[in-house]
């Protein structure tokens, strides 16, 4: 029997989490320089300079553990939300707290509901515990199907993901259309409720997740400081949860997996209100933009309540794009050939990022 052979099944067959490519890599690959990056919903504006000034003087003290409790930022993200502070889960992003979720809740045979196209982790997290996932395709307009999802739970099901507002698609849910999927749930079927672009949510019938949980305790809210504050390259996030629920999640969870500079800047960055409204300032101004600009041209957008659109711009203007230095997240893998998901940049490169696909679309004419 072959080392291989000892691999379990299902990691075997597991197929890796594809990132953004970085812009490293796409300069070392065609020998160019200055190229920009729309391709993993990252905050243009980058971190609070509250965050890294707080980052800096907690430097010196990387030689000691970090608050495995993480009680400061745990204190201070409770009373932002008005809940305990034993609601409150912490992880290395958002990702962290599904590989929690899925640890303490899943095993070989379960089965996991979730609308498709969605987060990309979400198979991947599932498979990983040996059980299974069952992706509910989302309606014509790219929105989840929570009918549709309420009736793909059996009695296998034991956690129920929704992604809200919805990575690659970013159309999200209202609160009436929720609270009916709720209702139709069984209590002893797990909601989580990914709400990574929360921030950016313009709508007004957005569903409280927070107040549901005090309701309905199998309820989670994943959230990160990864998009609106900026923190994605040191990874922080967390889930908002009944405290029963959270105290089988601590058990799962690694001592010490949110580092000492990670607590510091999310503390920080919560701390920054104009960095956030001027995140959102740059978000909503070059939604409009794009959205306006890619329509003269032809290209189908989906309104978004993220950071980010999803766009119709056919098939190969992802490697065209490439080639000219500028990244966005091709959706082949998800079965949409023609679509990319862009996030929103700077100004400068929402129009860099025109120019080229109209230069583009200018030499497909010609051809």
């Amino acid at each position: 029997m072959s080392l291989v052979d000892r691999i379990k099944p299902h990691i075997r067959d597991l197929a890796p989490y594809q990132p953004g490519k970085p812009i490293e890599e796409l300069e070392r690959e065609l020998g160019i320089r200055g190229s920009i990056k729309l391709a993993s919903n990252e905050n243009p504006l980058g971190p609070s300079p509250k965050a890294v000034e707080a980052m800096r003087a907690a430097a010196g003290d990387i030689h000691r553990y970090p608050d495995g409790a993480s009680f400061a930022l745990r204190r201070k993200l409770s009373d932002r939300l008005g809940i305990e502070g034993r609601q409150l889960v912490f992880g290395a992003g958002a990702d962290e707290i599904l590989e929690l979720i899925a640890k303490t809740l899943l095993g070989p045979g379960d089965e996991v509901v979730y609308g498709w196209p969605s987060f990309a982790m979400y198979p991947i997290v599932v498979k990983g515990m040996g059980a299974v996932g069952v992706p509910v395709a989302l309606d014509e307009r790219f929105v989840h199907d929570l009918d549709a999802m309420a009736k793909a739970v059996t009695e296998r099901t034991r956690v129920v993901m929704v992604c809200n507002p919805n990575n690659p698609t970013g159309t999200s849910v209202g609160a009436d259309a929720f609270a009916r999927f709720v209702d139709a749930l069984p209590d002893d079927v797990v909601l989580a409720i990914d709400e990574a672009y929360f921030e950016f949510v313009r709508r007004e019938d957005f569903p409280d997740v927070v107040s549901l949980i005090a309701r309905r305790p199998g309820t989670i809210a994943l959230r990160t400081f990864s998009k609106i504050y900026g923190l994605a390259g040191i990874r922080i996030g967390y889930g908002i949860c009944d405290p029963e629920l959270a105290s089988y999640l601590e058990r799962a969870r690694h001592p010490f997996n949110v580092n000492r500079l990670a607590e510091v800047a999310a503390m920080a960055a919560l701390d920054d209100e104009e960095h956030v409204r001027r995140t959102l300032e740059v978000n909503v101004r070059g939604i409009e933009y794009l959205t306006t600009e890619l329509g003269r041209m032809g290209i189908e957008t989906w309104p978004t309540d993220a950071n980010f659109l999803l766009a119709r711009a056919g098939a190969g203007v992802y490697d065209a794009l490439l080639r000219k230095g500028v990244i966005v997240r091709p959706m082949k893998g998800f079965g949409l050939d023609d679509h990319v998901r862009i996030s929103i940049g700077l100004p400068e490169e929402n129009e860099r990022l025109v120019k080229a696909l109209g230069e583009i679309r200018d030499g497909e004419a010609a051809a």
